[in-house]
């Protein structure tokens, strides 16, 4: 996962919302498609907690939250991970 938001700061203005995230530290991604015809084995995908399961969660973000608060949170995350496991990714 992306870490980038331990260097948050405070006052980020701009979008400049990162201190490592400035335009001279950029990171630049490259890819190359190659494709070699051979068709691919399925893809193995480890599915996300579900729902019932993040809200018996006790521990983690969950620990002092209760009832309207620990709902929500469940239903945050259960959507977040459902979505990047989707492959749909927003923002």
């Amino acid at each position: 996962g992306d870490k980038r938001d331990i260097y948050k700061r405070p006052d980020a203005m701009n979008n400049q919302s990162y201190n490592a995230q400035a335009a001279d530290r950029d990171m630049v991604y490259c890819f190359r498609y190659m494709p070699t015809g051979e068709q691919l084995e399925k893809q193995e995908v480890k599915l996300p907690p579900t729902l019932k399961t993040l809200r018996a969660c006790t521990d983690g973000p969950f620990k002092s939250l209760v009832s309207t608060a620990k709902e929500s949170l469940a239903q945050q995350l259960h959507k977040r991970f459902v979505t990047e496991v989707s492959g749909t990714h927003v923002g």
